[in-house]
C-alpha cells in the first residue's frame, strides 16, 4: 500500500488548503466501501471528496471520476445524509504516524442546534473503516462493524495503576477509540542525537531500507528505499557498506525528510513502469533510474484519480458482475471444449479418400474374395510402387457388401466434413461473441452497463429471463462513451454489443468513420464527420481510442481498421455487435489511457 502516514499528511495538507469552510451539499455512496461528499467551497467551487475504505485502495482525495450510484442508497449513506447534509467542514486532522484521517464538521441537529460530527477514515491495510461519530466521540455507525471476535487489544496505561487491556469494539453506540499505535520512533520529532543512538545499535549486516522500516513509523517501503538510495547510491545498500560518511548522509536524509514534511513542501510523484502506474509518493525519487518513469504532479488529487482509476473500476466490476463473468466464462469454456472435439472429428475425416480407394481395390478383387474372409491382401494400384495392401473385411458380409461398406464410410466422412466445417465456423463465431462480451464487462462503468449486458445475454439465450413478470418487460439502456477530438470532432465509443449495434447500424451516417481493432475484440468507435472530411489528428485520436478500448490496450502497436460506415454491414442473423466491412484502411497506433481521459466529455454521478 503506497499510502503511508507521511504521504497522507501531504494529502490532508492539500485538502485543508482547498476545502477551508466547505459545506456538504450532497452525499453519495457509489460502492460498499466508498463515500463521496459533494462540497461547495469559496476557493475552488463545487468539488467531490472521495473517502475510500476499500482495503486495497483506502484513501481520501478530491475526484473528478464518474461514479454511478446504486438505485437505492445504502443505510450508511442515508445516515450520513441525515446527520451531515449542510454541515460545514472545520478541519481535517491526522493521528500522528497513523493512516487515520479525522474530518470535523459543524452540523445542525433535528432541533436546529449546532453540533459537531466527525468522519473518521482508518486507512490501515485490511482494517480499513469509515466511521461517523457524534460530538462526544460515540459511534453513530460505521461501514464495517467489529465485534469482540475481531477487536483490537488496547493496552491502557493508568497512572498509579497496573496496565489494563481493553478491546476496541466498533459498533453503533460505543465510544470510539483510535487503533493501537505502532511501537516505533517518530522520524519527525527525533533529535539528531536520538537518530545517532538508534543507528549505533543497528545490526551491521542489516539493509538500510529494512532498518528504516523497522525503526521508524509512518514510512513506506518505497520511502525507505529512496532514503537508502540517496545515502548509499543503491536501494538495497547495507549499513556496513555505508561507512561513517554514508551513515551520516543517511541521518542527513532523515532530517531533510523531517524538514520537507514540517514545512509542507510536498511534491506529488507518480512512478510508472511500462506505461502503468505502479506507485506514488510525496517527493521525487531516483532509485529506479531508467527502469521506471517518474512524473511530478501539481496536486495529489488528480494523481490519485489517475493511479486508482483503472484498477478500481476493474475491482468494482468484478464485485458487481461476478455472476455475469462466471456465466459467460462457463459458456465460453463449453464452446471451447465443443470446438476441440469437432476439430478432432474433422481431422479424422481428412483420410476419407483412402476409404474410397480401398473400396475400389476390393471391387477389382471380387474374384479373390469369399464370405467369411477377415482380410484381403492385394496389389494397391493407387500406390506409385504397386505395393500390396492388407484390407480388413467383415466375415459376416459378402465381398460386394464389404466394398459397399467402404464406400458408405467414405460418403459418411465426406458429409461429416461438410457439417463439421459449418459447425466449427458457427462455434468460432460464438466464441468470438462470448469473448467480446467478456471485454464489454471489463468496460462497464456501473450497474446500468452490467444490466444492459445481462439483458443482451438473456436475448441471446445465455441467461434466463427475469422470473418476475414485472421485470420481463423492463428494457435497460445506457449511453455510449463520448469524447471530443482536439480539433472539436465528436467521437463515440460503444461499451457493449448493444451500443455497438446502435452506433454503427442506426445512429451513424454513411459518411461517418467507423473504427475497430483488427481481429481483436474491442469497441465500435464512430468519428462523426459532420458532413465533411475529418482531419488527420481526429482520425488518429479515434484510432487510439479504439485501441485503448480493446483487448489490446496493454500492447505497444495495435492495428486499427477504419472505413466510412457505408462499407460496414451487419449480416442477417448475426449476433449483437458482429459486422463485416470492406474497403478499409489500417492504422498502427499505441493505446493511450491518458489521451482517453483527456478527451472524454461525458460521465457524471447519477
Amino acid at each position: 500500500m503506497p499510502l503511508d502516514a507521511l504521504c497522507l499528511s501531504g494529502i490532508i495538507h492539500e485538502l485543508n488548503t482547498a476545502l477551508s469552510g466547505a459545506r456538504v451539499d450532497k452525499i453519495y455512496q457509489p460502492g460498499r466501501d466508498e463515500v463521496i461528499l459533494a462540497l461547495r467551497t469559496q476557493s475552488v467551487g463545487n468539488v467531490r471528496l472521495l473517502l475510500s475504505a476499500n482495503p486495497a485502495h483506502s484513501r481520501l482525495h478530491l475526484t473528478t471520476l464518474p461514479l454511478e450510484n446504486p438505485e437505492k442508497p445504502p443505510m450508511f449513506c442515508m445516515l450520513l445524509r441525515k446527520h451531515m447534509s449542510g454541515a460545514r467542514l472545520l478541519e481535517i486532522a491526522q493521528t500522528p504516524l497513523e493512516r487515520v484521517a479525522v474530518l470535523r464538521f459543524e452540523a445542525l441537529n433535528e432541533l436546529g442546534d449546532r453540533v459537531e460530527r466527525k468522519l473518521v477514515l482508518e486507512a490501515i491495510s485490511h482494517k480499513t473503516n469509515l466511521l461517523l461519530l457524534d460530538g462526544e466521540g460515540r459511534i453513530l455507525d460505521c461501514i464495517r462493524h467489529v465485534g469482540l471476535d475481531g477487536a483490537d487489544k488496547l493496552l491502557l496505561q493508568r497512572e498509579g495503576q497496573p496496565s489494563g487491556v481493553q478491546y476496541r469494539v466498533l459498533q453503533p453506540g460505543m465510544f470510539y477509540r483510535l487503533p493501537p499505535g505502532v511501537d516505533k520512533e517518530d522520524p519527525l520529532t527525533a533529535s539528531r542525537e536520538r537518530l545517532e543512538a538508534l543507528l549505533s545499535t543497528a545490526p551491521e549486516e542489516a539493509q538500510a531500507d529494512r532498518w528504516l522500516l523497522d525503526t521508524f513509523g509512518g514510512l513506506s517501503p518505497l520511502l525507505c528505499r529512496e532514503l537508502a538510495h540517496r545515502a548509499g547510491g543503491a536501494a538495497d545498500v547495507r549499513l556496513n557498506a555505508l561507512g561513517s560518511e554514508g551513515r551520516a548522509r543517511l541521518l542527513d536524509r532523515l532530517e531533510e525528510l523531517r524538514e520537507t514534511v514540517t514545512a509542507g513542501r510536498y511534491t506529488p510523484t507518480m512512478i510508472s513502469m511500462e506505461g502503468r502506474p505502479r506507485d506514488f509518493t510525496f517527493l521525487p525519487v531516483g532509485q529506479y533510474e531508467s527502469s521506471a518513469q517518474v512524473e511530478g504532479w501539481l496536486a495529489f488529487s488528480p494523481l490519485l484519480d489517475a493511479f486508482f482509476e483503472q484498477r478500481e473500476r476493474q475491482d468494482r466490476i468484478k464485485q458487481r458482475g461476478q455472476d455475469l463473468i462466471k456465466s459467460v466464462t462457463n459458456a465460453r469454456d463449453r464452446v471451447k471444449r465443443k470446438i476441440a472435439n469437432q476439430e478432432r472429428e474433422l481431422a479424422a475425416t481428412r483420410d476419407r479418400d483412402r476409404l474410397r480407394q480401398l473400396g475400389d481395390i476390393l471391387t477389382s478383387n471380387f474374384y479373390q474374395m469369399s464370405k467369411g474372409m477377415a482380410r484381403l491382401r492385394a496389389a494397391d494400384f493407387y500406390d506409385p510402387e504397386g505395393r500390396e495392401v492388407e484390407i480388413r473385411l467383415d466375415p459376416l458380409l459378402t465381398p460386394q457388401q464389404n466394398a459397399a461398406k467402404y464406400y458408405k464410410d467414405y460418403n459418411r466422412a465426406k458429409k461429416a466434413e461438410e457439417m463439421l466445417t459449418i459447425q466449427l465456423e458457427k462455434g468460432r463465431q460464438e466464441l468470438d461473441y462470448l469473448n467480446s462480451v467478456l471485454e464489454n464487462i471489463s468496460l462497464a462503468e456501473g450497474e446500468r452497463d452490467l444490466a444492459e449486458i445481462r439483458q443482451e445475454l438473456s436475448d441471446t439465450g445465455y441467461l434466463r429471463r427475469p422470473g418476475k413478470a414485472k421485470d420481463r418487460g423492463k428494457r435497460v439502456s445506457s449511453k455510449p462513451m463520448e469524447f471530443m477530438s482536439t480539433s472539436g470532432l465528436r467521437i463515440s465509443v460503444g461499451k457493449n454489443n448493444s451500443q455497438n449495434d446502435l452506433l454503427t447500424c442506426k445512429l451513424a451516417g454513411k459518411g461517418d468513420i467507423w473504427f475497430h481493432t483488427q481481429k481483436i475484440h474491442g469497441s465500435h468507435v464512430i468519428l462523426w464527420a459532420e458532413g465533411g472530411t475529418p482531419d488527420l489528428q481526429s482520425l488518429n485520436e479515434a484510432a487510439i481510442l479504439a485501441a485503448w478500448f480493446s483487448q489490446a490496450r496493454d500492447s505497444s502497436k495495435v492495428p486499427v481498421d477504419y472505413t466510412p460506415v457505408r462499407y460496414v454491414k451487419k449480416p442477417g442473423g448475426a449476433r449483437p455487435g458482429m459486422v463485416i466491412y470492406t474497403t478499409y484502411e489500417t492504422a498502427q497506433v499505441t493505446p493511450d489511457g491518458e489521451l482517453a481521459r483527456r478527451l472524454r466529455v461525458n460521465g457524471t454521478i447519477k
